[in-house]
């Protein structure tokens, strides 16, 4: 059974436009998920909602949304004023610029969607965008509105197909220099980065996502099926952190399987020692013979 569209439009450059959907581009659906139950039923539990202050359940004809102005007072915003914020643009992608990605922050990226033509009558134009962004090497970058939000999201060929990525705003990231201004700044040696860079070289590989391995899920479902099979379930002994590395060159060299040159004994360039005093006596006596 085919996916359902998680939005359905129309992708517009300049005047040329084609009908196009959206699909979720990753799924949580594989992953464990978990359940709050009565552990004296086994029944599943039903959150409420209830009124911090009074603390009884409200119903759902009395709930609404409100921003808090200060602690504990609160506006209250009725769906149809949200309404009257709503943009107008809630079923075209208009695609405002073409950028090289490289010049993409890639912490501005947020949620990947697989973009597809509907219907054959836009087919044309579909690929004509697609194949126009390959051409020049670039991608594109157009507004979307999705759950009344309008976002930024870039598109790219993919395939057959574009893979659209939703962007986030500049005030949703955090400044780096509040987290990075108390690193101190230190001087290594270049043996150091040499060796460093070494490691990387004996490290580097292609990027295979296929190898990539979630220990935690495989070791969810192993827990759930010892569980279920009624065996008991004992936690591991805590491994040890890793010990701090006290001198940095030789763990470095350890990291590489080298060791320090050892140091030549004294008078290792010494020649070889002479005959014994016996076998000069054994020579004198043959000569005489």
């Amino acid at each position: 059974m085919a996916p359902r569209a998680y939005w359905k439009g129309f992708l517009k450059l300049s005047l040329v436009s084609c009908p196009i959907a959206l699909y979720p581009a990753t799924t949580s659906a594989e992953k464990t998920h978990f359940h709050q139950i009565n552990k004296r039923t086994g029944n599943r539990l039903r959150q409420q909602m209830v009124d911090a202050e009074t603390g009884r359940a409200v119903d759902k004809e009395h709930k609404g949304r409100g921003y808090e102005l200060a602690k504990g007072r609160y506006v209250e915003i009725e769906e149809e004023e949200l309404e009257a914020v709503q943009l107008e643009s809630t079923h075209t992608i208009d695609i405002d610029a073409f950028v090289p990605e490289a010049e993409i922050d890639e912490r501005y990226l947020d949620r990947p969607y697989y973009i597809v033509p509907t219907g054959k009558t836009g087919a044309d134009a579909f690929a004509v965008i697609r194949d126009a962004m390959k051409k020049k090497d670039k991608v594109a970058l157009g507004r979307v509105v999705l759950t009344n939000r309008e976002h930024v999201i870039k598109l790219q060929p993919l395939g057959k197909g574009l893979l659209g990525t939703t962007l986030r705003y500049p005030y949703e990231l955090r400044d780096e220099d509040s987290y990075f201004d108390d690193i101190p700044t230190v001087r290594v040696t270049k043996d150091m980065v040499d060796l460093a860079a070494h490691i990387l070289d004996s490290k580097t590989a292609k990027f295979d996502p296929g190898k990539f391995e979630d220990k935690y899920e495989a070791a969810l479902k192993k827990l759930i099926k010892r569980k279920a099979a009624g065996k008991t379930i004992e936690a591991p002994e805590p491994e040890a952190p890793p010990a701090e590395a006290t001198d940095l060159m030789e763990a470095l060299r350890q990291s590489l399987g080298r060791r320090p040159a050892a140091r030549r004994a004294h008078g290792s360039s010494r020649r070889a020692p002479g005959r014994t005093s016996r076998q000069r006596t054994r020579r004198s006596r043959r000569r005489a013979a």
